[in-house]
Protein backbone atom coordinates (compact mmCIF):
# COMPACT_ATOMS: atom_id res chain seq x y z
CA UNK A 1 0.00 0.00 0.00
CA UNK A 2 1.54 3.22 -0.72
CA UNK A 3 1.06 5.91 1.79
CA UNK A 4 1.76 9.84 1.00
CA UNK A 5 4.17 11.57 4.37
CA UNK A 6 1.66 13.76 5.69
CA UNK A 7 5.26 15.97 6.40
CA UNK A 8 7.25 16.16 3.45
CA UNK A 9 4.77 14.33 0.51
CA UNK A 10 6.89 11.90 0.08
CA UNK A 11 5.15 8.42 -1.33
CA UNK A 12 6.08 5.65 1.63
CA UNK A 13 5.16 1.59 0.67
CA UNK A 14 3.91 0.18 3.04
CA UNK A 15 4.05 -3.86 3.35
CA UNK A 16 0.02 -5.00 4.00
CA UNK A 17 0.60 -6.63 7.61
CA UNK A 18 2.11 -3.28 8.69
CA UNK A 19 0.21 -0.75 10.03
CA UNK A 20 0.55 2.78 7.98
CA UNK A 21 -0.11 4.18 11.47
CA UNK A 22 3.49 3.00 13.03
CA UNK A 23 5.20 4.16 10.05
CA UNK A 24 8.08 6.15 9.58
CA UNK A 25 8.65 8.01 6.14
CA UNK A 26 11.75 6.34 4.50
CA UNK A 27 12.73 10.51 3.43
CA UNK A 28 12.32 12.52 6.36
CA UNK A 29 11.77 10.05 9.33
CA UNK A 30 8.94 11.64 10.85
CA UNK A 31 5.51 9.37 11.23
CA UNK A 32 3.51 8.79 8.06
CA UNK A 33 0.59 9.63 9.03
CA UNK A 34 -0.46 10.12 13.10
CA UNK A 35 -4.24 9.77 13.09
CA UNK A 36 -5.58 12.96 12.93
CA UNK A 37 -6.28 15.57 10.41
CA UNK A 38 -3.50 16.69 8.28
CA UNK A 39 -3.52 20.23 6.57
CA UNK A 40 -3.55 20.36 3.06
CA UNK A 41 -2.35 23.25 0.69
CA UNK A 42 -2.80 24.14 -3.29
CA UNK A 43 0.81 22.58 -3.28
CA UNK A 44 0.25 19.37 -1.45
CA UNK A 45 -3.21 18.43 -2.48
CA UNK A 46 -3.93 16.71 -5.60
CA UNK A 47 -0.55 14.66 -4.56
CA UNK A 48 -2.09 13.59 -1.21
CA UNK A 49 -5.67 12.58 -2.68
CA UNK A 50 -4.56 10.63 -5.91
CA UNK A 51 -0.99 8.72 -4.08
CA UNK A 52 -2.63 7.67 -1.38
CA UNK A 53 -4.13 4.28 -1.57
CA UNK A 54 -6.63 4.67 1.56
CA UNK A 55 -9.49 6.11 1.04
CA UNK A 56 -9.50 10.28 2.36
CA UNK A 57 -12.14 11.89 4.20
CA UNK A 58 -11.26 16.21 3.28
CA UNK A 59 -13.07 18.61 5.37
CA UNK A 60 -13.23 21.81 4.07
CA UNK A 61 -13.71 24.52 6.20
CA UNK A 62 -12.89 28.08 7.15
CA UNK A 63 -11.48 29.89 10.67
CA UNK A 64 -14.73 32.61 10.61
CA UNK A 65 -17.37 29.34 10.00
CA UNK A 66 -19.21 28.56 13.35
CA UNK A 67 -20.41 24.91 12.15
CA UNK A 68 -17.01 24.48 11.03
CA UNK A 69 -15.15 25.31 14.42
CA UNK A 70 -18.24 23.17 15.86
CA UNK A 71 -17.52 19.72 13.97
CA UNK A 72 -13.73 20.15 14.45
CA UNK A 73 -13.58 18.07 17.15
CA UNK A 74 -16.00 15.46 16.20
CA UNK A 75 -14.03 15.12 12.87
CA UNK A 76 -10.78 14.89 14.63
CA UNK A 77 -12.45 12.16 17.38
CA UNK A 78 -13.29 10.37 14.29
CA UNK A 79 -10.14 10.57 12.97
CA UNK A 80 -8.46 9.05 15.80
CA UNK A 81 -10.40 5.80 15.68
CA UNK A 82 -10.03 5.29 12.21
CA UNK A 83 -7.22 2.97 10.99
CA UNK A 84 -8.38 2.25 7.51
CA UNK A 85 -8.90 5.90 6.54
CA UNK A 86 -6.99 9.00 6.22
CA UNK A 87 -8.26 12.22 7.20
CA UNK A 88 -7.17 15.73 5.85
CA UNK A 89 -8.60 19.43 6.56
CA UNK A 90 -8.80 22.55 3.73
CA UNK A 91 -8.68 25.60 5.05
CA UNK A 92 -10.98 27.80 2.18
CA UNK A 93 -9.97 31.15 2.69
CA UNK A 94 -6.01 30.39 2.16
CA UNK A 95 -6.27 27.81 -0.35
CA UNK A 96 -8.79 29.13 -2.70
CA UNK A 97 -7.65 27.45 -6.39
CA UNK A 98 -8.27 23.91 -4.51
CA UNK A 99 -11.65 24.80 -3.09
CA UNK A 100 -12.47 26.52 -6.70
CA UNK A 101 -11.68 23.45 -8.01
CA UNK A 102 -13.17 21.19 -5.87
CA UNK A 103 -16.58 23.30 -6.38
CA UNK A 104 -17.06 23.79 -2.71
CA UNK A 105 -20.36 26.48 -2.62
CA UNK A 106 -20.72 26.09 1.01
CA UNK A 107 -18.75 25.02 4.40
CA UNK A 108 -18.18 22.91 6.09
CA UNK A 109 -18.23 20.32 3.04
CA UNK A 110 -16.89 16.98 3.87
CA UNK A 111 -15.86 14.78 0.65
CA UNK A 112 -14.99 11.18 0.53
CA UNK A 113 -12.03 10.80 -1.73
CA UNK A 114 -10.65 7.30 -2.77
CA UNK A 115 -7.57 6.95 -5.24
CA UNK A 116 -7.66 10.44 -6.62
CA UNK A 117 -11.74 10.35 -7.38
CA UNK A 118 -14.63 11.53 -5.45
CA UNK A 119 -16.96 9.17 -3.95
CA UNK A 120 -19.20 11.30 -2.10
CA UNK A 121 -19.69 15.14 -0.23
CA UNK A 122 -21.76 16.56 2.49
CA UNK A 123 -22.33 19.57 3.59
CA UNK A 124 -23.34 21.19 6.66
CA UNK A 125 -21.65 20.16 10.56
CA UNK A 126 -22.29 16.56 11.27
CA UNK A 127 -21.70 15.28 14.85
CA UNK A 128 -19.82 12.25 15.20
CA UNK A 129 -22.47 9.51 15.02
CA UNK A 130 -23.77 11.42 12.08
CA UNK A 131 -20.15 11.33 10.71
CA UNK A 132 -19.43 7.83 11.61
CA UNK A 133 -22.32 6.72 9.94
CA UNK A 134 -21.79 9.05 6.39
CA UNK A 135 -18.53 7.35 6.21
CA UNK A 136 -20.24 3.98 6.77
CA UNK A 137 -22.34 4.38 3.45
CA UNK A 138 -18.99 5.87 1.72
CA UNK A 139 -16.82 2.91 2.23
CA UNK A 140 -20.62 0.80 1.18
CA UNK A 141 -20.22 2.24 -2.29
CA UNK A 142 -16.27 1.32 -2.72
Amino acid sequence: MHIVCSHCGAINRIPADKSHLNAKCGHCRHAVYQGQPVDLTDANFFRFIEKNDLPIVVDFWADWCGPCKAMAPAFSSVAAQSESLLFAKVNTQSEQNVSAQATIRSIPTLIFFHKGEEVDRISGALGESQLKQWIMQCVGKL
